[in-house]
């Protein structure tokens, strides 16, 4: 037992929190147990212990995807091959069971939920490989549509698929609904673009199809398949009204049931079965691999954001621009405007905005720039005719090249389904529908919408791709009413009727159909094409193995099945719509929980009663599965459009879990700061001469003695101690103060210079020299305390260093330079919240500056390169992605090397402070993606800008990592 455990309740909901009694919706005490046997037995010794997960948590954490939905898997399986898919598919059908495979969990209609087997095919289905110079690409379905992308760009390449929640929404995901976004319209979706695919289908038999003789492989393999795949070909062509309205009803995007249209453009079966995997949700099969013709990657970009007085005004003008070129055109409603304020970076008076209001995000994409002068032209010709709320006298005041304002355009508009649905009222469950019309009809179509909403007390926003006549809505109610169930329903009655038998649209027009349209599939289609769907599910997978319910569903009401209620958790959490956005940066992603899954298990801990056997399950996990595996770096809040940062929830778990005793610790440590920096200094040379070999064992017994999240565990990466005086410096003509962070102060750097040496020889080079207060020792940027929630150590060393930094600056009249990106993002912004009132108030007169940026923008052009090295590869911290500073980190790197890689994969190396060594297997997984990258190739500098993230980085790569201020003194030394 180790001495100090943490507080064992300190996680589990107070009577305060919970619901009134019981949800209706909470996972009964019989799932406490998790995964039943035999089945936990069966595919633990099928594929390894691994390779299922099957504790309470693990089921929960699963059970919701971005859609309103929620159903608890019995088992969760993370498979690594497709052998392992294969097995997972004979078991089942074996047994009788259903499988559902799950990616990104980005679906918005339930389509990654499953309540028999789950499939995880995110974690090792990733992976991009550009062919043909870029022309094609061969992608894992796990893989990011923005990660792909960014392989592509470097060739010039970019995917048709353009998703709003491309951050997050894996490529497997796109094409299984067809996803198609902002630009891809019916030309460059899924279904246009993908050149071939590999599928394991629910029988285990593997199909390339791009493979010359597959059709041959799979008539071998699959003879009824093929056999029936042809005779639903043959049929649909003998019918000509048929394939007429077949051709008809995709002139419009269409993502509702299966594309029937696959067995009038293929003319064997796997061709067919290629055009049926698109848009199949993972009813069909599995898609192991998938290969993309690639479309050019117009760089040349103007774009214009204009306001309207009202939704039908501004969908008239949106064919204009369609006829001038626009690629896209984005349209946002009052709501969606109002709302969005929430979002960094959107002015706060579009707050005061009229509901009536409207605005299009029009872009035009040029491969030059005289294409790109023509599109503009053709613009201002548009402009001329439009009533805009702010008239606009010429294209000039209207479109910008402006990359950082397109951004933010861009970022306002991506977030409508976040930022909205963050905005609804606490509580409420968030349903997000699309559907499309014939764009010449989309004002009719937006006043239609309105009209009905308002009916059935709704107070929805409305966003959407109009140049497409694509429009989605968002509608908020308490599913754990039954009176606002039941008016849901009713509006979902009104709402497909009138899609279909007034405008003859599409129900779905990019989000699949999903367990919300399965019911209304027959009213879109008809009675014959909805029976071919049954018939080519029946075709594929006889046994109906393969995601029962999420297409094909007879029940009427299967839509409001599953409904899930949003309980209300720790305020800073409670906007959360469980979108799933923040995942792709989450350092714990693949090993533990992600920010959206910590989340989901809150809840659940709400909705059940104290004591259940399920808390009892979820309280056990979530200390170590939530809690200390959070690496605290809180890019999930940068991730998450309304700015959610479960980072810092996670660091207020870590204080209610602290004992009195070690909160009094840790605030005379902090009090006494002094002596610890001066025995951790020599804690660390004494190291250097014991083995590693004893102090890992050493450390490893302590914490088992203490406890593993208080007692790091050694690492042979650990450098050697810096030294004990700072260099000299004088106060007189100095142009900033320097501070050197605690841990240059305790840890040295590699080579011949330290970094403190490093930063005042080239400060002093470039005619900037810098200061170092005498007593800086005993002081610290507070992120210590910070990130292991310790508030009143926290509080200490907050007060003790601003009240310093302002006496070193002479009030603020000098910059304070900081030597490590985490302690500036400390100093700059972390330890306000701590601060006395009067503290605050000289904390507003500093000026705090990354040495990186000090670097950049101060020393660089007063310096002269005198050598440099061939290549160097950078490793942007999490702090520089909050501070915004990792363009001036490529600045110093590009000035001191011939090539410079910023990984693809690069993200938080989650080594936080000591987090790397508390839980060494964090930083592990962390950086496996990037350390694949880096240690793909050789490089002669390994360059980064924080001590402890550059230790993280050794450890995951094998490679030497230092600051790259060091490499900028050796490149500039005379």
């Amino acid at each position: 037992m180790p001495l100090l455990e943490p507080e064992p309740d300190a996680l589990r909901p107070g009577a305060a929190s919970r619901v009134d009694g019981p949800a209706h919706d909470r996972v009964p005490d019989e799932r406490g147990g998790g995964t039943p046997d035999p089945l936990r037995s069966d595919l633990i010794a099928l594929l390894g212990a691994d390779k299922v997960l099957t504790k309470v948590s693990d089921l929960v954490r699963y059970a919701s995807d971005a859609s309103p939905y929620r159903f608890v898997p019995q088992v969760v399986v993370v498979p690594e091959d497709i052998d392992d898919v294969s097995a997972v598919l004979s078991y089942a059908h074996g047994k009788g069971r259903e499988v559902v495979f799950r990616a990104a969990g980005t679906s918005l209609n339930g389509q990654a939920q499953g309540e028999d087997i789950l499939v995880d095919v995110r974690k090792h289905w990733s992976g991009v490989e550009v062919l043909g110079g870029g022309e094609r690409a061969r992608i894992g379905p796990g893989t990011t549509v923005v990660r792909a992308n960014a392989t592509l760009s470097r060739f010039g390449r970019v995917l048709g698929p353009d998703p709003a929640s491309a951050i997050a929404c894996t490529v497997g995901g796109v094409v299984a609904n067809n996803a198609s976004g902002m630009t891809a319209g019916t030309t460059r979706n899924s279904y246009r673009t993908v050149a071939s695919l590999t599928v394991v289908l629910p029988s285990g038999t593997v199909v390339d199809t791009a493979e010359p003789d597959a059709d041959e492989q799979l008539a071998h393999a699959e003879p009824d398949l093929c056999a029936g795949l042809l005779a639903i070909k043959r049929e649909i062509e003998a019918d000509p009204h048929l394939v007429a309205r077949i051709r008809e009803k995709y002139e419009i995007k269409n993502t509702n049931g299966y594309r029937l249209d696959a067995f009038l453009d293929g003319t064997t079966p796997v061709e067919i079965l290629r055009g049926l995997m698109v848009g199949s949700e993972g009813t069909f099969g599995f898609l192991s691999e998938i290969v993309f013709d690639t479309l050019p990657l117009d760089r040349h970009t103007s774009t214009a954001l204009l306001f309207f007085p009202s939704l039908p005004a501004a969908a008239a003008a949106v064919p204009l621009f369609n006829a001038a070129g626009a690629l896209a055109v984005e349209l946002m409603d009052g709501n969606t405007l109002r709302a969005s304020v929430s979002v960094q970076g959107v002015p706060a008076d579009w707050a005061e905005l009229p509901k009536s209001t409207a605005a299009l995000l029009v872009e035009f994409r040029a491969p030059d720039e005289a294409a790109q002068e023509a599109y503009e032209a053709a613009a201002a010709k548009v402009l001329e005719g439009l009533d805009l709320t702010a008239p606009v006298p010429s294209v000039t005041n209207a479109f910008t090249r402006d990359a950082k304002t397109i951004g933010g355009h861009w970022k306002a508009r991506k977030a409508f389904v976040t930022a909205v649905g963050g905005s609804r009222p606490p509580g409420t469950t968030l349903i997000t529908e699309d559907f499309a019309v014939p764009p010449g009809r989309l004002a009719e179509a937006c006043e239609a919408l309105l009209e009905l909403q308002t009916r059935h007390g709704f107070d929805a926003a409305v966003a959407g791709h109009a140049a497409h006549g694509n429009l989605h809505f968002l509608l908020a109610f308490d599913a754990a009413l039954p009176a606002d169930v039941e008016r849901y329903a009713a509006f979902m009655d009104e709402f497909c009727r009138l899609t279909v038998e007034r405008f003859d649209g599409s129900l779905k027009a990019e989000h699949a159909t999903g367990r919300n349209l399965a019911p209304f599939l027959e009213l879109e289609w008809g009675p014959k094409a909805t029976e071919l769907m049954w018939r080519t599910k029946q075709v594929i997978d006889p046994d109906g193995v393969l995601a029962p319910r999420v297409v094909l569903d007879r029940d009427p009401k299967a839509h409001l099945r599953g409904l899930k209620t949003i309980p209300r958790v720790e305020p800073i959490a409670d906007p959360c719509i469980e979108c799933g956005f923040c995942e792709p940066t989450c350092p714990s992603e693949d090993l533990t929980t992600t920010p959206r899954q910590r989340i989901v298990l809150r809840r659940e801990m709400m909705r059940q009663p104290a004591g259940s056997p399920v808390e009892d399950g979820l309280v056990e996990a979530y200390g170590y599965d939530a809690v200390d595996t959070c690496a605290g770096d809180s890019t999930c809040g940068i991730a998450c459009p309304v700015g959610i940062d479960t980072g810092a929830l996670m660091k207020e778990f870590r204080h209610a879990r602290h004992s009195p005793r070690e909160e009094r610790a840790a605030a005379v440590a902090a009090k006494n700061f002094k002596a610890v920096e001066a025995s951790a200094r020599l804690a660390v040379a004494a190291a250097d001469r014991i083995s590693d070999r004893l102090l890992t064992a050493v450390t490893r017994g302590a914490r088992k003695a203490v406890r593993p999240d208080l007692v790091p565990e050694w690492l042979p990466q650990i450098p050697g101690a810096a030294a004990r005086r700072l260099p000299r410096t004088a106060r007189v003509g100095a142009s900033a103060v320097y501070y050197p962070a605690c841990v240059n102060r305790i840890f040295g750097s590699p080579g011949d210079r330290s970094l403190a040496e490093a930063v005042v020889a080239v400060s002093a080079r470039a005619g900037k020299p810098v200061w170092i207060p005498d007593d800086v020792a005993g002081t610290c940027c507070a992120t210590i305390w910070h990130s292991k929630g310790y508030v009143a150590g926290n509080r200490v060393m907050a007060n003790r260093i601003v009240e310093a930094a302002w006496g070193w600056t002479a009030g603020g009249r000098l910059p304070l330079v900081v030597d490590a990106s985490s302690c500036t993002l400390g100093i700059a912004h972390e330890v306000v919240p701590y601060l006395t009132p009067d503290n605050r108030e000289l904390h507003r007169e500093l000026t705090v500056v990354d040495s990186i940026v000090w670097a950049a923008d101060e020393l660089l052009p007063h310096l002269t390169v005198r050598r440099m090295v061939g290549s160097a590869v950078l490793h942007p911290t999490c702090s520089m992605q909050h501070l915004g500073d990792e363009a001036q980190l490529r600045a110093v790197a590009e000035a001191c090397a011939d090539e410079v890689v910023v990984p693809d994969d690069a993200g938080c190396c989650a080594f936080a402070g000591d987090r790397g060594m508390l839980h060494k297997e964090l930083t592990e997984s962390a950086t496996r993606k990037e350390a694949a990258e880096v240690t793909s190739r050789p490089y002669d500098a390994h360059l980064s800008a924080n001590r402890m993230c550059e230790v993280g980085m050794d450890h995951a790569t094998g490679r030497g990592y230092y600051s790259v201020l060091l490499e900028l003194e050796r490149a500039t030394r005379p």
